[in-house]
């Protein structure tokens, strides 16, 4: 399972508890551009208050309104606005109940003052601080305080409502969102705030909205990374390939989410990129290399054995021929997806193999050899390189988001504790049991196959 395109929640996820992204994110964002991943969040803030992250991160798109607008750099994708109907019977119904709103436009959320401070950095803050047992008393203490400053005007609201209205939002506790519900059932309710609940269409969704987008740019559900940390990102992390809670997310959303990573403030988008082996962290103990499919590799020798080699050192005879196995597995594979499963056409590619093995060996004890094991060593393996990117060449494939797919699948024999586990009389590496769902590479490599076979043919 390639991941094609990485989605991240606002709130609580791309940003950290003081309302900044996190370098790390920020240099992780940076990686997966350069490697071609789509980009974007999907969050159930408004267009205007994404565009200075769209400007900064270099995002390539953004569901914003919980699925109700959507946008990547250079146009709009989607737009659903709420009908002046149903508008109008929100805000007379908010009258009515003495209660906050405000209307969601293209040019951000207006209205309710106790709204906005409730979305500002301070309120976010404050939700975060207040126990839930305590919101009750903090939401109708807090709006009592501002409506006595500048109370709500039911005039101001209808002038505003002129404007396209993509989501409407209400000062309510979760009980109290319940009897919005009832109340209007042609809307659907979703809360990530324990002061107010946001209000769109019918059947529309964050996950609907990055379904939108996968399919404008032929990406599929499964090619899909998603992150967040509250309740109204279960539906979002419930429908894509790859789904991860922040460390301080919900209870609930953990539990669906495919891993659990650290929370916001401590790094936990890029550490959760790493393990899955998207993008290579760099650390003071392990050099780097400019090739990025080898950092790849080598984060998967990191978990998988607990360290890596940083000094450039000779294979002894046993355990070069420990990976001479593994490369021969390989060769011998590929000869049987050659045959086309003829099995007397296998059977002479594998003598000839045999033959070509003996006549290779002959070829090395005729010629004399100057240079040191270690160089022997890294000259024939760097020719196996690039033998192997030559049938690449000729095959009329491009093997990178191969790579990909089966680096994710090794990755994702890493159990949910972080470590790779063994069988104890085979010292075999055992797979979690959802490996074959979810990391299995064989359809993603077909469907990848596909596309560039379909890309080829509208070229010509």
């Amino acid at each position: 399972m390639a991941i094609r395109a990485v989605f991240f929640d606002i709130d609580g996820t791309l940003l950290n508890d003081r309302k900044h992204v996190q370098k790390s994110t920020q240099q992780a964002i940076k990686n997966m551009k350069k490697q071609g991943i789509l980009v974007g969040v999907a969050t159930g803030r408004g267009p205007a208050f994404v565009a200075p992250f769209m400007e900064n991160l270099g995002l390539d798109c953004a569901i914003t309104y919980n699925g109700q607008y959507i946008f990547t750099r250079d146009r709009v994708l989607y737009q659903n606005q709420l009908p002046k109907s149903t508008v109008y019977r929100v805000i007379k119904y908010a009258s009515e109940q003495r209660r906050d709103i405000s209307l969601g436009t293209s040019s951000g959320l207006v209205g309710s003052n106790i709204i906005n401070m409730g979305t500002s950095r301070f309120g976010q803050w404050l939700s975060q601080i207040i126990p839930k047992r305590w919101t009750k008393i903090v939401t109708r203490s807090f709006k009592h305080i501002v409506r006595r400053v500048k109370p709500q005007s039911l005039n101001s609201l209808m002038t505003l409502m002129r404007q396209p209205v993509f989501q409407i939002v209400l000062v309510a506790t979760k009980e109290q969102s319940d009897r919005i519900a009832e109340q209007f059932p042609h809307l659907t309710i979703t809360r990530s705030s324990p002061y107010s609940a946001d209000l769109i269409s019918k059947g529309m969704s964050k996950i609907k909205g990055i379904a939108r987008v996968a399919r404008e740019f032929d990406i599929e559900m499964s090619e899909v990374m998603a992150f967040g940390d509250s309740d109204n990102d279960i539906e979002m992390l419930s429908g894509v390939g790859l789904s991860v809670a922040m460390g301080n997310a919900t209870e609930q959303i953990k539990k669906i989410a495919s891993y659990t990573t650290a929370s916001n403030n401590d790094d936990g988008i890029s550490k959760a990129l790493s393990h899955f082996g998207i993008i290579h962290q760099k650390t003071d103990k392990v050099f780097s290399s400019s090739d990025d499919n080898f950092n790849k590799v080598k984060d998967f020798h990191q978990l998988m054995d607990g360290e890596t080699c940083e000094t450039p050192r000779v294979y002894d005879i046993v355990e070069g021929g420990h990976r001479s196995d593994f490369k021969a597995e390989e060769i011998v594979e590929f000869l049987y997806a050659a045959s086309n499963g003829d099995q007397e056409a296998f059977a002479q590619a594998v003598r000839r193999l045999h033959q070509a093995v003996d006549k290779a060996a002959d070829k090395v004890l005729a010629k004399p050899h100057p240079e040191t094991p270690l160089v022997g060593q890294v000259d024939a393996l760097t020719d196996l390189l690039y033998f192997t990117y030559g049938s690449f060449v000729l095959m009329g494939v491009d093997p990178k988001p191969f790579f990909d797919t089966v680096h994710e699948a090794n990755i994702g024999k890493i159990f949910p504790d972080g470590k790779a586990h063994f069988d104890p009389e085979t010292h075999k590496i055992l797979k979690p049991d959802d490996w074959e769902e979810h990391f299995a590479p064989e359809p993603a490599i077909k469907r990848e196959l596909d596309r560039q076979i379909q890309k080829s043919l509208h070229k010509s």
